[in-house]
């Protein structure tokens, strides 16, 4: 027989399906093995990109390279920070919401605001998700559910999918924050000493895949716990939006690459200036995910910086004229890149390392924008009725509800 929900599970369920009757789940939602056993690769490349970027800070400091050792541990903590803040905040916030917490409990999951926050300051508030997150994985597809209705099946697989996707949006916020200007940093490097350690290249290999599994898990585990959303599709759809991102992600970061080559002061500005572009983008539509303005605040900040390295539907809106905008400027800079370090440094254009970037962030930047195209036009998995994504349209609160309403669309 299947363990019960607690009263935390079952109050978190109801939140996730606000204003959505339980006839209207997907029968597809099914929180499989397979699932699971994806959500244990997923912490077990989370440990290994920190600490391999801890070892790599560590190296550099023995080998006296004081700014690269700061910088690489830097963005380990901008990571680690900005999750633990999320992670927080959103606890709090299910303390506070009646829905989650009718009877005014003051602790969560056994832990009192204190615990909670002290659990956060340790940096172990991702761990203590993934923790509740395998453990009640485990409870509901390994034991037997026979002896449980439909409906009741329905709601805990529902609410493992609800508790995923918060997981995989700070996961999200931390691959953005550590993993894609850690992948930057490393190539730099490289690029300029013309040759790397074993543990650059390991932090370099293990920050790509960080990044690609990121995406790929934040669009599934997304979709999956919207009960009015369609799935996205395995197979063909799958690898295109995969090579979509994929190819627009890192053709950005090599072109960020060749003109940190050029000089580190204009990447500096560069980012300085889209940082700024994404923030203010985020404060002109009001974003409303976080119940605090100092949270906000944050959040727009931290969209802001996404931004520079990939385009997300900010607020659930027609983002036709914005999208088209920004892929217009991204691939303006890719082109250039290339194209200024090769007037302004002439001898690079003789060395292999130039000629091969150029030819990946040529290659990237098309086959990117052709597999954009090709899946919001042929792939997207659309209802009859409208639906919002990055190119279609906007839903009403009155029909999603919650956290998940005001994530990042990717």
């Amino acid at each position: 027989m299947a363990m019960p929900l607690n009263c935390y599970e079952h109050n978190c369920l109801i939140r996730c399906l606000s204003g959505t009757d339980s006839d209207m789940l997907r029968p597809d939602i099914r929180f499989t093995k397979r699932r699971l056993l994806l959500t244990v690769v997923g912490l077990l490349l989370y440990l290994v990109d920190i600490w391999i970027d801890v070892g790599l800070s560590l190296e550099y400091l023995l080998d006296r390279h004081y700014i690269r050792s700061a910088l690489t541990f830097s963005f380990v903590l901008a990571g680690l920070l900005v999750t633990q803040i999320f992670s927080h905040a959103w606890y709090e916030d299910d303390l506070d919401d009646a829905l989650m917490n009718p009877r005014g409990k003051s602790t969560i999951l056994g832990m009192s605001k204190w615990k909670l926050m002290i659990v956060h300051l340790c940096g172990a508030g991702i761990f203590t998700r993934y923790y509740h997150l395998l453990k009640c994985g485990f409870r509901v597809v390994w034991f037997s559910t026979g002896s449980l209705n439909e409906d009741a099946k329905k709601e805990a697989h529902h609410l493992l999918f609800c508790q995923a996707t918060d997981l995989s949006m700070l996961k999200l916020f931390e691959a953005f924050l550590e993993s894609a200007p850690q992948l930057l940093l490393q190539i730099y490097i490289v690029l300029g000493n013309g040759e790397a350690s074993v543990v650059q290249y390991f932090s370099m290999v293990i920050s790509f895949l960080n990044i690609a599994w990121a995406l790929l898990d934040y669009r599934r585990c997304l979709r999956r716990s919207l009960p009015r959303t369609r799935e996205m599709p395995s197979g063909i759809p799958t690898v295109v939006y995969f090579l979509y991102k994929l190819c627009t992600i890192t053709s950005h970061i090599l072109s960020y690459s060749l003109l940190l080559v050029l000089t580190p002061y204009c990447v500096i500005a560069l980012v300085a200036i889209l940082w700024l572009l994404g923030t203010m983008w985020s404060h002109l539509l009001r974003t409303n995910f976080c119940s605090t303005r100092s949270h906000e605040m944050v959040y727009r900040t931290v969209v802001g910086f996404i931004l520079t390295f990939t385009f997300f539907n900010v607020k659930g809106q027609d983002t036709r004229i914005s999208m088209t905008v920004y892929y217009f400027l991204y691939s303006l800079i890719n082109v250039t890149s290339p194209l200024l370090l090769a007037l302004l440094k002439p001898d690079v254009q003789t060395e292999t390392f130039f000629l091969v970037i150029s030819v990946f962030i040529f290659s990237g930047t098309v086959l990117g924008l052709v597999c954009l195209v090709l899946y919001y036009l042929h792939l997207h998995p659309r209802e009859k009725r409208s639906q919002s994504d990055e190119v279609d349209g906007t839903v009403t609160h009155a029909e999603i509800q919650g956290r998940m309403s005001n994530f990042l669309q990717p």
